[in-house]
This record gives C-alpha cells, structure tokens and sequence, in this order.
C-alpha cells in the first residue's frame, strides 16, 4: 500500500492505495464519490472522466498513485461552477439523458467543447463527443444542449479559456513506500537506453508486481549468471527462445494456461545492464496469437549485498496488456497469476544460481487454476470486511 495525497473537489484527501488502484476506485470505494461512474474500464467509453488538474482525463486508466499532488474535480465538485450550471440547465432543457449513466463523464466533456471551443458547430460537437459514448439519447439532445450553452456564451461574449485534450493527463510521479520490496524504478531505468518501439514507453502500465528474494551466492557470481539470457529464460515458465541473443535483442515466445485463461506472446525484448549499479532492464513487446492482445512490459532487477556470500534480487514487473486480454486486467485473478509467475520465476532462478544447474521443473501448484480463483474470492471478502470497518 502507498500513502496519497492530492486535492479532489477543493479538499485535500490523504489515503493509501494500492499501486495498481485506479483514480476511479479510489473515489468511488475510499471517498464515496459514486458520481464517477465505470463502465468499460479501458478508456473507450468515457463515462469515468473526471478533471485532473483542470483537464479532462479517463479516471478508469490513470493510477491514483500517479495523481500524487493532482487537483482532481469530479462532477459532485462543480456545484457552484457558472459553465457547468449552464450545461446541466440545457441537458434538462434539451432531453439530453435518459438513464443517466454517461452523463457525469459527458457533462464534464462538455465543459471542455464549450470553454476550448467557442465558435464549434453541431458537426464539431459529434466530432468533440466520440470518445463518449451513449447507448439511449442517440446523442441529439446531447448536441442540442451543447450548441445552447455555445450560442447562449457567444451572447455574452465569453472568451475561449485552452483546456488540455482527453487522455492520461495530469500524471505526478508518486512517492515510494517504505514498505515497498522493489527497487525504486527510477534506479533501474536509468540502466536502460532509449528504445521507442519496446517497452511502456512513457504510458501507463495496467498490471505491476514486485518480489525479493536472497540466494545464498556471491553478488558477482549472480550478477555474471545473469548475464547468460539463454540460461535465466529457461527460468520462466512457458518460455523459449525463438533466435539466438545478439547485442542485447532477444526474440521468443511465452505459452501460458491456467484455466480458462490461455496466452502465447510472441515478441521481441531489450536488455539493458548497468555494470556499476549491478541493475538492468527488459524493454519487451508482443502479441497473443490467440486473442490478438497486444503487451509491453518492462521488467527491472538490481542486485545488492544480502549478507555473507549472499545477494538479495529485487524485480518489479510493469506491463500494459490491451485487446481482449486487457478486459481481465483487473481481474484478481489475472492480477494473481502473474504474480505467481513472478514468483515461480524467481523459485527456480533461485535454484538454479544455488544449484549450479539448469533451472528445475515448474511448480504445477503455483500455477493451480482454483487456488487463483479462491485468492481472488478471499481478497474480496477482505476488502468487503474493511469497508464494513
């Protein structure tokens, strides 16, 4: 858990948060602002967007965390906003609603349309309004109220105030807890070069984990050990190599089934080593030939003293899965998965530097389909417990 800070509404709200919370749980499950409403959950619909520092911004994408410091503006904080009087005034005027689910995220649309683009016309306002979606006004009165409030400003000569475009905006580097096991990322990035096409690439991961562990060898042995990419792959389950390593580019493919969930990524990876720090970084990217879910990942590790002739790892995994797959991304029990296999690869990573060998058979109980599904179950029940606290 991370402690947060940031202003929502015009109050300043302190809270912890897992790193993986979106700013759309985090209102609506610790502060109670249910007015932000979740729908698809992958920034299509439009239904969650909030202000983050006075821009438009899907809350179902961006991570609480990553709003540290932020001024985020729901659409319970507008009650004394002149423009959004205005807007709700013409919706209700205008028939802009019926069941009223899209109409927090698409008021808040409108303020934008109205306060970037003063001279729009109706044809610019469908244009303005297709990241939000609607599935009963058919959107007429929507761009009826819209032009009223435009046609109703021009009137008294309001001015255009710039406002930011629709995205992950307003994003802050959040402040690592001590509690927490990796190591920092901005040490281990640092390692690597800058490769475009791989990696996160600036965006915002969806699915993150992170683990330590100690193995009883030498931290320049270990650190040697990984060097050898044919060797460490072999320590992940389902994967394999698919071409021979060469200055740093690796091409292979990863295979997994638990359950009803079944990936086989193939892909290509950068792999960056800082000799002096004794860290490195994977910039990785593929596609499922089974869903045609795309990745991008980016796997740090860093190295240092774990006692005598002892070497604690420490590894954080960041990944943006999107396509099919990216519907689960919220799952707990894909959430659980590849924290198990996180940790399965670090068992036989483990076994293998204290071995001497080759890495050891999987585990077929860390990959047990229904002791997902009950981590899942009993996760909930104990976040359903502190909320009832």
């Amino acid at each position: 858990m991370t402690e947060i800070s940031l202003s929502v509404n015009g109050r300043s709200v302190c809270g912890v948060a897992e790193p993986r919370t979106h700013l759309a749980d985090f209102l609506r499950d610790t502060l109670d602002l249910t007015g932000t409403h979740l729908r698809c959950e992958q920034g299509v619909c439009g239904a969650c967007t909030v202000l983050i520092d006075g821009a438009p911004a899907r809350s179902c994408i961006n991570y609480a965390v990553a709003c540290q410091g932020a001024e985020v503006t729901t659409v319970e904080g507008f009650g004394t906003d002149g423009v959004m009087a205005q807007l709700r005034a013409a919706f209700h005027a205008e028939h802009a609603l019926q069941c009223g689910f899209c109409t927090p995220g698409m008021l808040v649309t409108a303020r934008d349309i109205v306060l970037r683009l003063p001279d729009a016309d109706a044809a610019r306002v469908r244009t303005e309004l297709a990241g939000n979606l609607c599935r009963c006004t058919g959107y007429a009165g929507i761009v009826r109220a819209i032009c009223r409030v435009l046609e109703d400003r021009k009137a008294e000569g309001a001015d255009a105030i710039p406002q930011g475009r629709l995205g992950p905006v307003g994003a802050r580097a959040a402040a690592v807890s001590s509690a927490q096991a990796a190591a920092p990322p901005a040490a281990v990035t640092a390692a690597a070069p800058a490769t475009g096409e791989l990696g996160l690439g600036g965006r915002a991961p969806n699915l993150e984990t992170a683990l330590a562990f100690t193995v009883r060898r030498p931290l320049a042995e270990v650190w040697a050990v990984l060097d050898d990419i044919p060797r460490v792959a072999r320590c992940m389950p389902g994967a394999t190599l698919t071409a021979p390593p060469a200055d740093g580019r690796v091409e292979g493919r990863v295979a997994v089934k638990v359950g009803p969930i079944a990936t086989n990524f193939t892909g290509t990876a950068h792999i960056a080593r800082d000799e002096p720090g004794k860290r490195g970084m994977l910039s990785g990217a593929g596609r499922d030939s089974l869903s045609g879910s795309s990745a991008r990942a980016e796997i740090t590790y860093a190295l240092a003293p774990g006692g005598t002739d002892a070497t604690r790892i420490d590894i954080a995994v960041r990944a943006l899965l999107a396509g099919p797959l990216a519907q689960f991304g919220r799952s707990q029990i894909v959430q659980g998965l590849m924290a198990r296999l996180a940790a399965e690869f670090a068992r036989r990573l483990e076994a293998m530097l204290e071995g001497g060998e080759d890495a050891p058979p999987a585990s077929e109980a860390a990959l047990r389909p229904w002791a997902l599904v009950a981590a899942a179950i009993a996760e909930k029940f104990r976040s359903l417990f502190r909320k009832a606290r």
